[in-house]
């Protein structure tokens, strides 16, 4: 990989960079910032029941310990995106990467539910600056070609491998120290990083003079996590009370006050035209729907692990560990395989492969082993869902102005973190649901027996309940990915979009084309005809 300017620097809208690092080092910083955000989505979830007993959190608190970082995550990153094209890439990867380790500090110090509640939506902000100048960066430090698609494969690789291996660090942290250090770990990773970062990133922005869009970030984000937290709503009251649907409708609302918003903004957070793109609409309607499924995994067989077959936060990140390596080597296979079938059908058969995984996992049982309960199908799911992922960013980041970088980098990690966030709260509905309702179903079965029985069979019972509500899950996951399989064949195009002409800005008139038509004093070549000689005809 050669270093080459900033992708900003080729859009005609006042570029800006100062130094030039090297394109490894570039690159390393990425994925070490990449690593950090998708890190903290997943690693707090062997430490739940720590969190639970130690700070009295109910079950849907603990549920918002991962969605509202999710949440704010999502929410945000399209405004984190387009600052880093304003204001520069480095600038935002450092303010964000600052305000991610504060917050990790005040949440592995948290001693009430609330306040750790906070410190998550805080880390959540962060990630939300910090993670679409890891891709930008990247990008422009990469050429288009072979080498970018596997630089891009390691960006992918590196949060998947983060996401995959949040089990087996918690479950280091949470039972050789606390389930604090799940958090406090961040501070002298992130303080390591910005001290390189500062000195080694070179810094670029599109300065075209433009303001960013605070309606539109005010709109998304609250449209977002109230649709979200009707959601989780359900599990209590259903879905056609009023405490779940007012939120809904709400939510919903809110995101059409911010399309109608955008379609007016001179200076637009997400430019509709955007989606005109077929490359960049549907790569990230796939990663949407594929990240509704393969978000939940980490939690519920983190959950299957501790809850039902009995294993400590260290053994359940132990029994993932394989398919966290599963995921790294699915993301670093597809480039290969991207040459011989095309980006499209790497993306199908990830997809696919991951449903199958889906499916087998749904066939758990209370007294399931570890191979075939946890993993081969975590090996099948994660294979294929790192082979989806690489070829799903480099479709989305392709066929868009340089101007564009960062907000299409916000929009990829967007779409597949808020279909994460709103596919855990659905999810986890199903499972509560059919969980007690299976309960319920064992209780009565249950009341037969004898005293000196009662106890046991109370217990396998509510094992075998959460067993059923965890499958469910499983199943409606895998049903989700066979209809995006799908919707990847027929919309997905076959290979990367032509970029993606910059957009002159509405204050500058478009430049004047020279007429070159023939004149009467030109030749059909182009030359002046040939003055005739003076004298008398």
């Amino acid at each position: 990989m050669t270093s080459m300017p900033d992708a900003a620097d080729a859009s005609p809208i006042s570029p800006l960079r100062r130094g030039k690092g090297p394109t490894w080092l570039v690159v390393a910083l990425a994925c070490a910032g990449q690593f950090l955000v998708v890190l903290d989505v997943s690693v707090v979830n062997v430490a739940l029941p720590s969190m639970r007993t130690d700070l009295g959190l109910s079950g849907p608190g603990l549920q918002w310990v991962v969605n509202a970082y999710a949440i704010a995550f999502a929410g945000f990153m399209l405004l984190g995106g387009r600052a880093a094209d304003l204001y520069g890439r480095k600038r935002m990867f450092l303010v964000g990467l600052a305000v991610f380790t504060l917050a990790s500090l005040a949440g592995g110090l948290a001693q009430e539910g609330w306040q750790l509640l906070a410190a998550r939506a805080a880390q959540g902000l962060g990630a939300a600056v910090l993670a679409p100048s890891t891709l930008t960066l990247l990008t422009a430090a990469v050429p288009e070609g072979a080498a970018r698609a596997r630089a891009v494969a390691t960006w992918t690789a590196v949060g998947a491998g983060g996401g995959a291996a949040g089990g087996l660090v918690g479950g280091l942290l949470v039972e050789g120290i606390s389930w604090r250090w799940v958090l406090l770990i961040n501070v002298p990773v992130g303080a390591v990083v910005l001290a390189v970062a500062l000195r080694g990133l070179p810094e670029s922005r599109a300065g075209d003079g433009r303001r960013l869009d605070l309606p539109g970030a005010v709109l998304v984000t609250a449209g977002l996590a109230t649709v979200a937290y009707g959601i989780v709503r359900t599990e209590a009251a259903g879905w056609t009370s009023g405490e779940a649907l007012v939120p809904l409708l709400a939510g919903i609302a809110l995101i059409g006050a911010f399309v109608a918003v955008e379609a007016r903004a001179r200076a637009p957070l997400m430019p509709l035209g955007l989606f005109r793109v077929r490359s960049v609409s549907s790569a990230n309607a796939g990663m949407l729907i594929a990240g509704s499924a393969t978000f939940c995994m980490w939690f519920f067989m983190t959950l299957y692990a501790q809850n039902v077959l009995g294993y400590s936060p260290l053994e359940a990140g132990l029994a993932q560990a394989p398919s966290s390596l599963a995921v790294v080597i699915g993301s670093k296979a597809a480039p290969r395989v991207m040459r011989t079938l095309g980006a499209r059908w790497v993306a199908v058969l990830g997809v696919l492969l991951a449903a199958a995984g889906f499916a087998w996992q749904s066939t758990m049982t209370a007294d399931g082993g570890y191979v075939g309960a946890i993993l081969l199908p975590g090996l099948l799911m994660m294979l294929g869902a790192g082979l989806a992922s690489t070829p799903l960013a480099s479709l989305a980041t392709s066929g868009t102005a340089p101007g564009e970088a960062g907000l299409v980098s916000g929009l990829v990690n967007t779409s597949r973190t808020m279909g994460g966030s709103l596919g855990l709260a659905v999810m986890s509905t199903l499972a509560a649901t059919r969980t007690a309702d299976a309960g319920a179903a064992s209780g009565a079965d249950s009341t037969a027996t004898s005293t000196a029985t009662s106890t046991a069979a109370s217990m396998a019972g509510e094992a075998a309940a959460l067993t059923e509500g965890y499958a469910l899950v499983f199943r409606v996951s895998a049903g989700v990915l066979v209809v995006g399989a799908m919707v990847m064949a027929l919309w997905l195009p076959g290979t990367a979009n032509a970029r993606r002409p910059t957009p002159t800005p509405p204050d500058v008139p478009p430049p004047r084309v020279p007429d070159r038509s023939p004149s009467p004093r030109s030749a059909p070549g182009g030359s002046p005809p040939p003055t005739p000689p003076r004298g008398r005809p």
